[in-house]
């Protein structure tokens, strides 16, 4: 008899006590309408200060096939979802954020992709019901760093996928401290299928990203998928020498000629030197990012240390037949 596969649904929480249960619901809804596989459900909770904890709980107490862990502190929006990623079991594991902006009714649309041979199906985002404003700028970075990068990336992705056992096998062997799963989806190179979707709103609560957490992932893609930026800087810093030899030759020849009457002033002065204070910041700067992810890399840190397993001992089975309002 053919052994039935494992479908692995990963999901990273932080303060999403209003989410979690719905998200949950849903997922083993679908798991049940396709019926033919077995599954669970990965929770990893980021130290939540509401009652994500609790609700996790509650749910795995009641169906073995939710799995949570729980961090021993906030480990922060890479580190934490790779790990959870890294442990699921499955023979394909699929990445759905608690915020329900990642639709779970598109899965049966990734495993009959996945069925078809893919190992790699990526939910491109169309639209979104997000700000306007936000969606086109998000849309200008994806831009961005396809354009940077050494290799094709794939624009408007979040994450939200299905990934085949033997790609994260190969994810886990990149043993990166800090990584930008996005990029290394890419980096792997195997076929992929693409789903368009159109992103929902967040349905409770606010988005737990901020200005430096959307720096942080911006960043990371950047230093981790190109080297344009080094390079840019080097070809900036001899622009800016030939530009300064130039104007350096201009104003000798310029005093030589017109010795008695021509007075620089202060105003060329102190320009220039702020001028070429802030090529020297930005070009610091640059060099900053990428040493910090030499550093990062060096330390070879854990991805996070985890307080507390629930249900791991317990492998994966068909979809609890408990009713969804119980």
């Amino acid at each position: 008899m053919e052994r039935m596969k494992t479908v692995s649904i990963v999901t990273p929480c932080f303060n999403e006590e209003a989410n979690v249960e719905e998200l949950y619901e849903r997922v083993r809804a679908v798991m049940a309408g396709l019926g033919r596989y077995h599954y669970e459900h990965l929770f990893i909770d980021n130290c939540s200060r509401d009652r994500t904890v609790a609700v996790l709980k509650r749910l795995a107490a009641r169906d073995a096939n939710v799995k949570v862990i729980v961090n021993a502190r906030n480990f922060g929006h890479i580190r934490s979802p790779f790990h959870a990623l890294c442990q699921a079991q499955g023979d394909a594991v699929i990445s759905v954020v608690a915020d329900l902006q990642d639709p779970p009714e598109m899965i049966p649309e990734f495993i009959a992709k996945w069925e078809e041979g893919f190992p790699v199906v990526v939910a491109i985002k169309a639209a979104s019901a997000e700000n306007p404003l936000m969606f086109q700028i998000r849309k200008a970075y994806y831009s961005l760093v396809n354009r940077l990068s050494a290799i094709e990336t794939f624009e408007n992705f979040t994450g939200f996928g299905l990934y085949d056992r033997s790609v994260m096998d190969v994810v886990k062997s990149f043993n990166d401290p800090y990584p930008y799963f996005r990029g290394i989806i890419a980096e792997i190179g195997l076929p992929h299928a693409e789903i368009r979707f159109n992103q929902p709103r967040r349905a409770r609560g606010i988005t737990k990203n901020n200005f430096y957490t959307l720096y942080d992932m911006a960043m990371l893609a950047i230093t981790n998928l190109s080297k344009v930026p080094l390079r840019v800087v080097t070809f900036f810093g001899f622009l800016c020498a030939v530009m300064s030899l130039l104007i350096g030759m201009f104003y000798l020849l310029y005093k030589l000629v017109f010795w008695q009457n021509f007075t620089v002033g202060i105003a060329p002065v102190a320009i220039g030197l702020f001028f070429f204070g802030s090529v020297q910041m930005l070009a610091l700067g640059i060099l900053g990012e990428y040493i910090g992810s030499i550093h990062t890399f060096v330390q070879k840190r854990p991805l996070v240390v985890e307080r507390e397993r629930i249900n791991f001992d317990i492998p994966p089975g068909p979809p609890s037949q408990e009713k969804l309002s119980a």
